[in-house]
């Protein structure tokens, strides 16, 4: 794990898996795709292909830390205004009635917060239906998002997240 305060993303060292999000943050394809704003501490980026939902981000910490409770204090106190940040980004570029902030950390030990659009007039994007709309996605039962969608609401959030960053 790198020191506190690092602003490099590595993945963990010592002959540990690689991480696939410290992965898919130097792929310079995927970044020049759906990376939206990366700062000193956080990125947002858009869900990759195939992607769910137009507008399913992600908020993920620059520095490879599995979660809070591995925050330097800098990250510490810049958690809440990245997530608020990103999450109206969210909202903003795609119209929808709220947005749902997702953590496990299993998947990936590197903090990726899911940030899904929520739309009431939707209702398999309530709750945890979201979930079976990703897992089917996942599975080629449901068709992902179309990519114009995509690429149009990776715009909108850029410009957002210009106007607005989250650090």
């Amino acid at each position: 794990m790198s020191r506190p305060g690092s602003a490099r993303s590595e993945s963990p060292p010592g002959g540990a898996l690689p991480c696939g999000v410290c992965a898919i943050h130097a792929d310079a394809v995927l970044r020049s795709r759906r990376e939206c704003h990366r700062g000193p501490r956080w990125i947002v980026r858009h869900h990759p292909d195939p992607s769910p939902i137009a507008g399913w981000a992600f908020l993920c910490s620059l520095r490879h830390v599995q979660g809070p409770v591995d925050f330097d204090d800098g990250e510490a106190e810049s958690f809440g205004i990245a997530l608020r940040a990103a999450s109206r980004a969210v909202q903003s570029a795609t119209g929808c009635d709220r947005v749902y902030a997702i953590a496990f950390g299993q998947g990936a030990p590197h903090l990726h917060v899911h940030l899904v659009p929520r739309f009431d007039a939707d209702p398999e994007t309530a709750a945890w239906r979201v979930a079976d709309w990703y897992r089917a996605v996942e599975r080629g039962e449901r068709p992902a998002a179309p990519a114009d969608d995509v690429d149009r609401v990776v715009e909108r959030l850029r410009a957002r997240l210009r106007e607005q960053p989250p650090e």
